[in-house]
């Protein structure tokens, strides 16, 4: 074995134990996979490869890597002959990569996912530290500090082929793995009995059901173990599936865990991220697919939408039935109901007619409030403008022959933009501002884009189009227009009496179908070579050797664009499916800026990749309204916050699919505004579920949305910090408590920011919750009643479902805003909350100190000018407290504080409070002081609140 570094000699007990489990296994044997290929055992089959050639310098390793034998051929035909490659990148990051040492094959585009510069440290410098066995080939990554093994393929054979590459590793048993997805799992990935397999392939997946692969990709894993964390990347954007196991050691009869990648292709490409602690992790696996792109203040506000607002009518209710309930809406949003025909960049001229649009639009900037709609990648196959652009343009996908690939969604019979085609961004960023013309057209303020699977509703191999299209009813029939059944306020010409603007309906337009065989005009020249780059003629790229467990019926094509379709630039849809989505929301973000400039987009997507969070944000797609998924959507956010670095994340609020019962609703509302991104939304065929629909919901709505408002700018503080260094915005329990055992398989719990427990009622007809509280002090949000946690469960009671259990983490200190009026009512908007006042809430620790943080810039500007921003850091200690930091001069930035809550304190021995007025609650133990005019904080400032209290 060779140790390319220092190692230290003194191992803990503790990782000496884990270094000889994780070095001793076995490779686990089934018979049949759940996609039905036939299950080889690899490792007795395969005799795997030999190192030679091995140099290494101060930071790079390199080594030939030759078949041993003839090879295996399990799935494919053997590389003979690869090349490692080794470079200590940064102290806490590792890459490792094996490549076809002869032949160029697919990676993922440097144009897609940026790699990171490595700022090169020498393997004495490093955290980690590379282990190479030469014969067979093998090759583990060690943290130095302990010896502890965190990455071994010892005992397993290094498969790669043409379309199959195998790695496996072996783990403690009993692992603590996180990430891996996109998926509807527990947050810690349950490898215990049979295991779990992960498979990753982009899919419109309805109901977002268990055990399958959904609509992204994030081939990431945690690994949390008691003596620190540490990461694991592979950079592969082909078909995979991940097996978690559980087997047993057949010599000493220990239990172990084991990871197994099973890749249809590409390279094996490998970061690790040494940590120590899971906020480190974080931080490191952000340096490498990159920071979080900052949200625009307003994006943070509440959100309200359907699929199955018929008309303009039932756009302009909603939006004034929320304004008389008093519920604060921040952004409308329009599902593909105001397209014609469902055709994207169109309107339907009767049902939402460009003049009301706009009065709709023009009435919600009026209030300070926003608009949002739907953008769909797939185009309708009809005569159109945008369809014809494209077809100028060339920047569709195509077929060997040069006609265009044709699929079925929404608007019918489809075709797909091309994202790897030179003239796409041109094309796409044109479309945007014609049809979002603020002028002439829909001001909208952000954008929505969903099945970006891609999604095609017609099955493999979808060798008539036309005809499945007519079968599934495409595009769906719509109810028919109709004139306003009742005034809404807001809109003048609807009330009797008015003088009524009769709106002229325009005749809808002939759709054209244009025929799938020679039409000159509208086939566009073949740009694409015929065989895909980096494959031979004879590979088999609609159905591989190996079948990874999609969960459709007809293979890596069904109800996608087919993978044997070639990108203009030669590479293929098999290799490249999974950017399908990541891509497309890559140009929509520079179409966004383009026609904002200077603004940051608000962009939600559906499906993801690596990385995707620097240009948007996500929502975890169709969920249905059922407990099950009230409760998985608490794990799903914290996956994509914590771990795969999108904050901008949260689920349909009361469920996308069938019937929310009003107790759900209410429960969901509270959970809901727990989320970065907070949005109501449902299909046509579920009843409304508007929170003004139900007395209660409204009143549970009102009160989650007044303390989310109140923490506005401290989530608004925390967002930027991971947008900054990566930080979490929201954290899983072990995050905040990494000792603490109990917390690792904790998901139903979370932290809001790393100072806000929020700990939901998630049974139905419960009025209770039973939620742990580690070893901490803790007061509640909204009594500020403190609680001692003892590192064990505490029943919480009588939680009505207009109510939520929120507790403060003892030694912070949040920057509020005053929301909530004297009379209960909310801010409406956030540009009205910007423009209150704060309260500082002190809640000291054990230690009796305290500290916290607040920024506040212009809201939605990517650059903030200089002098432009408010970032200052407070602390607390013995009654007195600091600020330190920037704060700018310009309106909107200034922090003017009307009261200081300083929780967990008796009472105040002397009264004499350098005549602050003195509120004490000896019951609650809180003492409240005011000030009259109150405090404008500036740096610098040391404020002596009182001498002396009782703690």
């Amino acid at each position: 074995m060779i140790r390319f570094a220092y190692r230290a000699f003194v191992v803990t007990a503790v990782c000496v134990a884990l270094f000889l489990v994780a070095t001793q296994a076995t490779s686990f044997r089934g018979s049949v996979n759940s996609s039905g290929t036939a299950v080889v055992d690899v490792d007795k089959l395969c005799k795997g490869y030999v190192a030679k050639n091995v140099r290494k310098s101060g930071d790079s390793l390199t080594a030939e890597l030759r078949l041993i034998g003839d090879g295996c051929g399990v799935y494919g035909k053997d590389i003979k002959t690869l090349r490692l490659e080794v470079q200590y990148q940064e102290k806490s990051r590792l890459h490792v990569k094996i490549i076809d040492a002869t032949s160029t094959r697919y990676e993922v585009p440097e144009s897609v996912f940026p790699r990171p510069k490595p700022h090169g440290t020498s393997s004495h410098s490093s955290s980690l530290e590379f282990c190479l066995t030469e014969s067979p080939f093998s090759f583990s990554v060690v943290r130095k500090s302990c010896g502890e093994v965190l990455f071994s393929t010892d005992s397993y054979s290094l498969v790669f082929e043409n379309q199959y590459i195998r790695v496996k590793t072996s783990l403690p048993a009993h692992a603590n793995i996180y990430g891996l997805g996109e998926h509807t799992e527990p947050l810690r990935l349950p490898i215990e009995g049979s295991g779990i397999v992960r498979t990753l392939w982009s899919r419109d997946s309805y109901g977002i059901p268990r055990g399958t692969n959904l609509y992204g990709n994030h081939p990431v894993y945690f690994d949390h173990r008691k003596s620190g964390t540490h990461g694991v990347f592979v950079l592969n954007s082909n078909g995979m599936d991940i097996k978690l196991n559980t087997t047993t050691h057949p010599k000493t009869r220990k239990k172990i865990s084991t990871i197994e990648y099973n890749i249809l292709g590409g390279v094996l490409d490998f970061y690790f991220f040494s940590g120590p602690d899971p906020t480190a992790v974080a931080q490191q696996y952000a340096q490498v697919v990159g920071l979080p792109a900052m949200m625009p203040y307003w994006g943070f506000g509440f959100h309200q939408c359907r699929y199955g607002y018929r008309d303009w009518i039932d756009v302009a209710e909603v939006v004034a039935n929320y304004s008389i309930a008093k519920i604060p809406l921040e952004t409308m949003w329009t599902d593909i109901d105001y397209m014609y025909n469902r055709w994207v960049f169109t309107l339907d001229p009767e049902r939402f007619p460009i003049d009301r649009v706009r009065e709709i639009v023009d009435l919600l900037h009026s209030r300070d409030q926003h608009y949002i709609v739907m953008v769909d990648p797939a185009v309708a196959h009809q005569d159109y403008p945008t369809f014809n652009r494209g077809v100028h343009d060339d920047i569709w996908l195509k077929e060997a022959d040069g006609s265009l690939h044709k699929g079925v969604v929404w608007p019918g019979v489809t075709v797909f933009p091309d994202w790897f085609h030179k003239n796409i961004q041109t094309f796409w960023t044109d479309e945007f501002k014609r049809f979002f013309n603020p002028k002439t057209g829909i001001d909208i303020d952000g954008v929505w884009i969903d099945m970006n699977e891609p999604a095609s509703f017609c099955p493999y191999p979808c060798a008539d189009p036309e005809a499945a299209a007519i079968e599934q009813g495409m595009p769906p029939v719509r109810l028919p227009p109709r004139d306003p059944p009742r005034p809404i306020p807001g809109f003048p010409d609807t009330y009797p009496g008015a003088a009524t603007r009769m709106i002229k309906r325009a005749a809808a337009p002939a759709p054209i179908a244009l025929s799938s065989s020679v039409s000159p005009r509208t086939r566009a020249s073949s740009s694409q070579a015929k065989t895909p780059l980096y494959h031979e003629k004879d590979e088999d790229l609609i159905s591989p050797p190996y079948s990874i467990a999609n969960a459709v019926e007809n293979g890596l094509s069904d109800r996608t664009v087919h993978t044997d379709i070639v990108h203009a630039n030669g590479l293929s849809e098999y290799d490249t499916h999974n950017l399908y989505g990541h891509m497309m929301s890559i140009a929509t973000f520079y179409a966004m800026s383009a026609r904002r400039p200077g603004k940051r987009p608000f962009i939600i997507t559906r499906s993801t990749f690596a990385g995707a969070g620097t240009h948007v944000g996500k929502w975890l797609g169709d969920n249905l309204s059922t407990w099950e998924q009230y409760r998985f959507q608490i794990a799903g956010m914290l996956n994509f916050a914590a771990i795969y670095q999108i904050p901008m994340v949260g689920s349909d609020t009361c469920g996308f699919g069938n019937n929310a019962t009003e107790e759900l609703c209410a429960r969901w509302a509270m959970l809901g505004a727990f989320n970065p991104f907070y949005r109501n939304h449902n299909q046509d065929n579920a009843k409304s579920q508007e929170f003004f629909l139900w007395q209660s919901v409204t009143k549970a709505a009102k009160t989650a949305i007044g303390a989310r408002y109140k923490l506005l700018d401290y989530l608004y503080t925390a967002f930027h910090q991971q947008h900054t260094d990566g930080t979490p915005v929201l954290n899983p329990l072990f995050f905040i408590y990494p000792k603490d055992a109990y917390t690792y398989p904790i998901d139903l719990q979370f932290f809001y920011g790393q100072n806000i427990l929020v700990s939901p009622v998630t049974q139905e007809g419960a009025t209770s919750v039973t939620a742990y509280f580690p070893d901490d002090v803790f007061y509640d949000f909204f009594t500020h009643e403190k609680l001692v946690g003892r590192g064990a469960n505490v029943t919480i009671s009588d939680v009505n479902i207009t109510e939520i259990p929120v507790h403060i983490r003892g030694g912070a200190i949040l920057p509020l805003r005053l929301a909530v009026d004297e009379d209960g009512e909310v801010a409406m908007t956030t540009t009205e909350l910007r423009k209150r006042d704060f309260e500082l809430v002190i809640a000291p620790g054990k230690n009796g100190k305290a500290e916290g943080m607040l920024y506040i810039d212009d809201g939605e500007s990517i650059e903030q000018k200089k002098g432009d921003v408010t970032e200052i850091e407070f602390s607390y200690q013995y009654g007195r407290l600091k600020v330190k930091g920037t704060v700018s001069k310009n309106a909107g930035r200034e922090v003017n504080v009307r009261r200081v809550v300083v929780l967990g304190l008796g009472e105040v021995k002397r009264k004499s409070l350098n005549g602050l007025k003195v509120e004490v609650d000896v019951k609650v133990q809180k003492i409240t002081l005011n000030k009259e005019g109150g405090w404008t904080l500036l740096a610098g400032m040391d404020i002596e609140l009182f001498q002396g209290v009782d703690a």
